[in-house]
């Protein structure tokens, strides 16, 4: 069985709002809120896929035990990977977080992503 869906659609019915913080990342500034929608979830827990947004902000990531692959969808965000220059992603931009990646994200306007977060 395969789940098909438009990841914009996704924000046109309520999401699950929660202030940004542990264990996915650490706010380095105000509080950031955050809406999501998780439509896929594997057997294991090992996979989940859906499509987050958040408000601008500065947050610290530190994927350890799981990596994230993003599409921006809107906004756009500056990522520094420590010891590495940043880098710009905007609207139609797509990036991986491989396990091991430690970094900062500052949105600079309102991002929604669609994601993959995936476990080793």
């Amino acid at each position: 069985m395969s789940i098909t869906f438009q990841p914009t659609e996704l924000f046109a019915g309520d999401l699950d709002a929660s202030p940004l913080g542990p264990p996915l990342a650490e706010v380095l500034g105000d509080e950031i809120p955050t809406r999501i929608a998780i439509p896929f979830t594997s057997e294991d827990s090992r996979i989940l896929s859906g499509v987050w947004e958040a408000d601008p902000g500065l947050s610290r990531w530190e994927f350890l035990e799981r990596g994230e692959a993003i599409h921006v969808l809107e906004g756009r965000m500056v990522v520094t990977r420590d010891g590495e220059e940043p880098i710009t992603l905007e609207a139609g931009t797509a990036a991986i977080f491989p396990i091991g990646w430690q970094g900062t994200w500052e949105i600079q306007e309102r991002i929604r992503k669609f994601f993959v977060i995936f476990a080793a």
